[in-house]
């Protein structure tokens, strides 16, 4: 795949079409979420900026404005509004820096009008032709509320979830708000103490934004591929929905009704899921969709509990079923992780892949389903769909390269060697790409910086001793081999909690030079990309790290017992960034990465015929 020519398709068809969507008359509407998880429906005049948007927010809601700022994914908003699309979510956040004192208060007064939520009881976010599923659904739920048919709370799981109905009482949709998410403000279970932004269960995936994650998975599995329910974000308004320090009446007159912005999943009947019965019966095909699907977006969490199983035609054999994926909130990080594949030991991941398979993962093109994900989820976060081109690129070389699923998942999992997290030989590739791309920079900048320098002395001396000064300084530094040994300044960083405060816990995207790599380890070479990537040990302490996490997410050596939301948030260490690079940088980058995923395919292939061949001359030399 040709990295430019795929990212030709960014300004093709979609653009054309889909930003029509917005009004023709310049209004729109937009749903503003606070950090403690109020909802808030606004309509936009062609005049609105984000402080008449604030202070419309403040005058309905009675909330702090001050030192805040609007933030619409990556992008912090200003007076220029042009870039929210109608019916996108906004979320009100603390600033990374306090304004100045003089920054006038806006408070209320008696000449302001209060801004009313004039929307329904449930409006779908960014609505387009992919819902069409929902707004049936939506139109059910409506119709059952108006015969007071209440949503059920789902006991199970660590965030706020709810059952809605339709008007024969029969569970229709399962819908998730993103403030009662784990560690979220409006938490039931009691999983609390971080704000909307901040590192969620997993450091790359941030709290309240699991939501967006869940519609995503809907919309890239094309076709209905691996039978993902539809799925939809939406705003809706209830009283069943739980807000921490509110006191809610227990008769239906005295509860009061919340508005939340929420994933909203078309509910399936099932009989089990995959945890309550044996995998081995399961459909080869199922679990190859799934497993595809989830390669694709870097599923963190796929275990048997988000597989649901049902019987086909009511047929009792195992062998009649039918597998649906849910749960998909922790997919797309922000960075590479470790992923968790529960499918990656089961005997059907190891079998190769289908014509049919192959055929469809021929057909998948990173770029075009970035480019969907940034019309249908304008919030989405860039570094989420870079993460997405890398995944899908390497499963487009494993899969030519005649790798079942389980050496795909495998290659991407990291391995504990003696209690220490090492990179995955997909991270070790992005390591290799990132080096090499440094070493272009470092390469680019110290020719101009000669060039710059020849100049100024070809002004001032004469023409030999120019000549003798040019080649004494191109000559240490003009190159280095591949697999040189230099220090790399990419290798690993090791995240911490204390790192997020209060304020910098908040989702201001960093700026494109700010780099949180540190120069501690040396870099794998060339050669090392290989099917034996992760048994060399990289420089003499390999890839070790003090207080890394165990597979369980715990610190090694901590207590097993009672602990603070920092103590519980995973602590995956991170090997690999991609948010931080220029587009100019991405484009090089993806090219080095390919380069290097050919040549690692190349080696595994070559290395497994060679091992078949000595395996037959050892059978041939046997007595």
């Amino acid at each position: 795949m040709a990295v430019a020519a795929s990212k030709g398709l960014f300004n093709s068809e979609f653009h054309g079409n889909k930003m029509m969507e917005r009004k023709s008359s310049g209004r729109r509407r937009v749903f503003v979420q606070t950090e403690t998880g109020s909802v808030l429906g606004i309509e936009l005049d062609r005049s609105d900026n984000a402080h008449t948007v604030k202070r419309k927010l403040q005058i309905a809601l009675n909330v702090p404005i001050e030192e805040r700022s609007l933030i619409f994914g990556d992008v912090v908003l200003k007076n220029d509004l042009s870039t929210v699309r109608n019916d996108s979510p906004l979320l009100l956040t603390k600033n990374f820096m306090h304004r100045s004192s003089s920054t006038p208060c806006l408070s209320p007064t008696g000449k302001d009008v209060q801004q009313r939520d004039q929307s329904g009881p449930i409006e779908i976010l960014v609505c387009s032709d992919h819902f069409s599923r929902i707004r049936k659904l939506v139109r059910k739920i409506v119709e059952a509320k108006k015969f007071g048919i209440d949503p059920i709370p789902v006991c199970g799981g660590l965030g706020g979830a709810y059952y809605f109905r339709d008007c024969q009482g029969e569970n229709c949709a399962i819908v998730k708000p993103t403030d009662e998410e784990p560690y979220a403000p409006n938490n039931p279970k009691g999983f609390i103490g971080k704000a909307l932004g901040q590192p969620g269960l997993k450091r790359s995936v941030r709290v309240g934004e699991t939501g967006f994650r869940e519609v995503a998975a809907y919309l890239l599995d094309y076709d209905h591929f691996a039978n993902v329910p539809s799925t939809a974000l939406v705003k809706v308004t209830h009283s069943i929905f739980n807000v921490n320090g509110e006191v809610n009446g227990t008769k239906q007159q005295e509860r009061k009704e919340f508005s939340k912005i929420a994933s909203l999943q078309q509910f399936i009947p099932h009989d089990f899921d995959a945890s309550d019965y044996g995998t081995s019966s399961f459909p080869v095909a199922a679990v190859h969709k799934i497993g595809i699907l989830d390669i694709r977006i870097l599923n963190t969490d796929r275990h048997a509990g988000n597989l649901l199983v049902r019987k086909i035609d009511g047929g009792g054999g195992l062998d009649q079923v039918e597998l649906v994926p849910i749960d998909h909130g922790l997919c797309l990080p922000e960075n590479l992780e470790d992923p968790y594949f529960e499918w990656i030991h089961w005997p059907q991941a190891s079998i190769p892949f289908s014509e049919d398979e192959l055929e469809y993962i021929s057909h998948l093109d990173p770029f075009r389903d970035s480019e969907l994900l940034r019309m249908e989820l304008p919030m989405i976060r860039e570094a989420c769909l870079r993460v997405l081109v890398v995944c899908t690129i390497f499963l487009k070389e494993a899969a030519i390269s005649g790798l079942c699923l389980a050496e795909i998942g495998e290659m991407m999992s990291r391995e504990f060697r003696g209690q220490q997290e090492e990179p995955s030989e997909l991270e070790f590739i992005c390591i290799e790409a990132r080096r090499l791309l440094e070493e272009r920079n470092m390469l680019s900048d110290n020719v101009r910086a000669v060039e710059n320098e020849f100049q100024f002395e070809i002004d001032c001396e004469e023409e030999s001793d120019i000549t003798c000064n040019l080649e004494k300084k191109l000559a240490p530094q003009a190159c280095w081999p591949l697999g040189g040994n230099i220090q790399n300044p990419l290798s690993k960083v090791e995240e911490n909690v204390e790192e997020w405060t209060e304020e910098d816990g908040n989702i201001i995207p960093p700026r494109s030079d700010e780099y949180a790599f540190t120069a501690q380890e040396k870099a794998p070479t060339v050669p090392r990309l290989s099917m034996s990537m992760k048994n060399v040990s990289i420089g003499d302490k390999s890839w070790k790290h003090e207080n890394v996490m165990q597979k369980n997410g715990y610190l090694s050596g901590t207590s097993s017992g009672n602990r603070s939301v920092n103590e519980q948030l995973a602590g995956s260490t991170r090997f690999v960034k991609l948010a931080d690079m220029s587009e100019e940088e991405w484009v090089q980058y993806l090219e080095n990465f390919q380069h290097l995923v050919y040549l690692a395919f190349s080696n595994r292939k070559s290395g497994s015929v060679g091992q078949r061949q000595r395996q037959r001359l050892g059978t041939s030399c046997q007595f």
